[in-house]
């Protein structure tokens, strides 16, 4: 398989449906200052992993501010997303996932590209 580094419609979480079976009945751990949110999926998706981002409209007012985290955590996760593909592939497994961005403050991409590393290897330890 080929690295590609894209984030296309076949990886985004968009199923209605699926996002309230996974905050209502999936698992989530903490890596400061993403929250994850991760399910198995049974049935068969386009995809491996299905990732989806989001930011608290209580925390962050301004639109400008929420889409600027969103757009920060999705290139984050655009570069570092490998690893987890490679390991969803090899056990054949089929993932959900949700970040969630949860500090108060604007992020940095250095800051988050620091820490995404730390969130894509729990998340596997998470799932194995």
């Amino acid at each position: 398989m080929p690295k590609t580094f894209s984030y296309n419609k076949t990886e985004k979480l968009k199923s209605r449906k699926q996002m309230e079976q996974l905050f209502a009945k999936g698992k989530s751990f903490l890596v400061f200052p993403v929250k994850v949110f991760y399910m198995e999926i049974a049935d068969e998706t386009d995809g491996p992993i299905k990732v989806g981002v989001g930011a608290s409209s209580k925390v962050f007012k301004k639109a400008v501010h929420r889409n600027r985290v969103k757009r920060l955590l999705r290139e984050a996760y655009r570069l570092n997303k490998i690893p987890l593909h490679e390991f969803a592939q090899a056990n054949n497994k089929q993932v959900a996932v949700f970040m969630l961005y949860i500090d108060k403050t604007l992020p940095q991409m250095p800051q988050l590209t620091a820490k995404m590393p730390l969130v894509i290897d729990k998340l596997i330890n998470s799932i194995a």
